[in-house]
């Protein structure tokens, strides 16, 4: 919760500052004070996006690499069932997503715009921070060594990833979303810049409650499915998994809530040995809160911004295919996902770095509540992949072998 704090005064002291350069008449002792504000947040902002989407491709390379070496290395029909109905989860709940969004966006939009960032004013300075390589190599490095290193053993190599991943969730942890409140406060303070702040937070603000509506109607969609698998009500469900959701809202971290989604969905009645394994496991590779969020995102950022066309069916679904992959290597700290989920969107939808820094903004605005969704949505696969070893797995017992 500390981190949307700081984030929200990015984004008051942003808009304050550029709103006061638009507001007062030029020429005037406050007007230069503002514009000499809001130059200085738009340098911040240029030297702090460079070095933020200098690490883009470095979080792909190490994040799916190592990711995929890991699922590589499980095996058996409980592991493939757990993989499988996850990825299903957040490509459905992707897909649903923009179907949504599409429908019900562009009449929030309509008239609505974003200005050019910093139109009319210019950073102090700019200090080019090229990427060491980029993002469609880094993806194929990524799929390339990953897929490989899961057939042929390396150690040297398998620990040059892994530590290299650990590396960058440092980097990530440790600077990136340090420096995010600085970076969202530069963004801002061009739009306040433009005196258009106002329609644009408007906007944002019902994306956001549309993003929080889909995440509930996926959760019910989720415990629909397992409360009929075990014959139960599933709001009966969705009620005991409640103390993991607002755990989540409060930690924003699938991991830090493995202990009381855990205990939750013990009460379901799934076996303890299938429990203990699919919630570890999901609180990684299960995003489908995050993905919804993300997708509802871009549609929005794509149609009010100018120069961009809202991306057809075929062109989103293979983005969200995507993303669902990305989604597994995402680091797990607050903004993880979005952070991954970048390199994606500006290769697939071609997004610049002022598109992708709206959407970290929308992102992080809600970042608790997709987390609550990811988190909670492991209960409803636990239930299924209890139901599949059941059913399936003629040896199965009380115990996960």
């Amino acid at each position: 919760m500390k981190l949307i704090l700081k984030l929200v005064l990015g984004i008051l002291i942003g808009l304050g500052v550029g709103y006061g350069y638009y507001a007062f008449e030029a020429g005037t002792t406050l007007s230069s004070v503002f514009e000499f504000g809001t130059r200085l947040l738009l340098t911040l902002e240029s030297f702090l996006g460079q070095f933020i989407f200098f690490m883009i491709p470095l979080i792909i390379l190490f994040f799916i690499a190592s990711g995929i070496q890991q699922i590589g290395a499980g095996s058996g029909k409980v592991v493939g069932a757990t993989l499988g109905t996850a990825y299903t989860s957040t490509i459905v709940a992707g897909t649903l997503a923009y179907i949504v969004a599409i429908l019900i966006i562009p009449s929030i939009t309509d008239g609505g715009s974003i200005p050019e960032e910093g139109e009319g004013l210019e950073p102090f300075f700019v200090l080019e921070v090229p990427p060491v390589m980029d993002i469609m190599t880094a993806l194929v490095m990524a799929f390339a060594f990953g897929i490989v290193l899961t057939f042929f053993k390396s150690d040297v190599m398998s620990k040059w990833f892994d530590e290299g991943k650990k590396v960058v969730e440092i980097l990530i942890e440790k600077v990136v979303i340090t420096i995010l409140p600085f970076f969202i406060a530069g963004v801002f303070a061009g739009l306040g810049a433009e005196g258009t702040v106002i329609e644009t937070i408007a906007v944002f603000g019902l994306v956001l409650l549309l993003s929080i509506a889909m995440h509930w109607v996926w959760l019910i969609v989720l415990y629909t499915i397992a409360g009929a698998l075990m014959g139960v009500n599933p709001f009966t469900l969705i009620g005991k998994i409640l103390p993991a959701y607002f755990t989540a809202i409060g930690t924003m971290s699938s991991a830090a809530t493995i202990p009381v989604t855990l205990k939750q969905v013990k009460t379901f009645g799934v076996r303890k040995n299938i429990a203990e394994f699919v919630i570890p496991l999901c609180a990684t590779i299960h995003l489908s809160g995050s993905v919804i969020t993300i997708t509802t995102a871009s549609i929005t950022v794509m149609s009010i911004l100018p120069g961009y066309d809202t991306p057809g069916m075929l062109i989103m679904v293979g983005t969200i295919l995507l993303l669902g992959v990305v989604m597994v290597a995402a680091p797990g700290v607050p903004g993880g996902a979005i952070m991954a989920a970048s390199g994606v969107l500006a290769l697939n939808l071609g997004l610049s770095n002022e598109a992708l820094a709206f959407m970290i903004a929308i992102y992080m605005a809600q970042d608790s509540f997709g987390t609550a969704t990811n988190i909670s949505g492991d209960g409803a696969i636990t239930v299924f992949i209890d139901w599949f070893d059941k059913k399936f797995n003629k040896n199965s017992t009380t115990e996960l072998e």
